[in-house]
């Protein structure tokens, strides 16, 4: 297939990349460093700053991770803005593509996040769950919304709600291993919040598998099928790397130090990928202990 992407260089783009040009898949990226992403990618590829340049491609399928990091910065009114727009006006643009060529393309798989639910204490989240409305769920509406303005054109669109992503070398794990490592792990707030959490292998396969499957549409939770409390998460991860984690941070002084954004840290939901499972989707790391002992041990 001639696959277009966004967000191709970041921490699930570049080993995604890598696998579909392994398996002779023709990769065409958006990045704002066109003259730079070959060497990111660390294989040929085509790149442009804009989606439009693609137009007389032929593109069969498209995937849509790109936008600006979450977490890392307090959640100012401006920042909001940023977060939003940076997904919002992305989509935006590769709909003006798709209204553009004269063959659209047969797919698009477009990024959201757990964070679409908002806040759902124990309950279990499937993609029938009501969300709670706050800044997260407004950010991933507004995000499947752009989406959904493309499968108006007939293109078959899947949404995938990301967990939490682990791997050694980006993502939520990379600034806590050295902590860990240092026997300085900690729960945080009651340690009750769940965590849905997905190995970026099973992220990237759940990509490849909706791209072949023509039948499947709409929303699917991408997270692995056994969600786990803060306080599970933190234990798994200290044991895997032969450290206590002892500690405890206070939610109100997360509160204090993060503002709203201290919500991602201090709130969850026990997401289920109830419609991949039903769709046949198995997982290649369906437990944490499992995940992290791989990480941990580079495999």
């Amino acid at each position: 297939m001639n696959i277009l992407i966004t967000g191709a260089t970041g921490f699930v783009g570049v080993p995604l990349c890598k696998a579909l040009d392994a398996k002779g898949h023709r990769l065409l990226v958006v990045s704002r460093s066109p003259e730079k992403a070959s060497e990111q990618l660390g294989m040929p590829v085509k790149a442009q700053d804009d989606p439009m340049a693609f137009k007389d491609e032929p593109i069969d399928a498209i995937i849509n991770l790109a936008g600006a990091s979450i977490a890392g910065r307090p959640w100012t009114d401006s920042r909001k803005k940023t977060l939003i727009d940076s997904r919002v006006e992305t989509t935006r643009a590769l709909e003006r593509l798709c209204q553009a060529m004269s063959t659209p393309p047969k797919v698009l798989v477009s990024g959201s996040a757990m964070g679409y639910y908002g806040a759902q204490g124990e309950r279990e989240v499937t993609e029938e769950t009501p969300p709670n409305p706050e800044f997260a769920h407004e950010l991933c509406q507004k995000w499947e919304d752009a989406a959904r303005r493309i499968e108006a054109l007939g293109v078959r669109t899947a949404i995938i709600r990301i967990g939490l992503v682990l791997e050694r070398d980006g993502g939520t794990l990379k600034p806590m291993l050295p902590v860990y490592k240092l026997g300085l792990g900690a729960t945080l707030g009651s340690g009750t919040q769940y965590m849905p959490w997905i190995h970026r292998t099973d992220l990237i396969r759940i990509i490849e598998f909706l791209l072949v499957h023509d039948t499947l549409e709409g929303p699917f939770n991408a997270g692995a099928p056994n969600p786990v409390t803060n306080r599970v998460f933190t234990k798994s991860l200290a044991h895997a790397l032969h450290r206590p984690a002892p500690w405890r941070i206070p939610g109100f002084a997360l509160k204090a130090a993060m503002g709203e954004m201290s919500r991602l840290l201090l709130t969850g939901a026990r997401m289920k990928p109830a419609r991949l499972e039903a769709a046949g989707f198995e997982f290649r790391y369906p437990e944490l202990d499992g995940a992290f002992l791989a990480i941990v041990n580079g495999r």
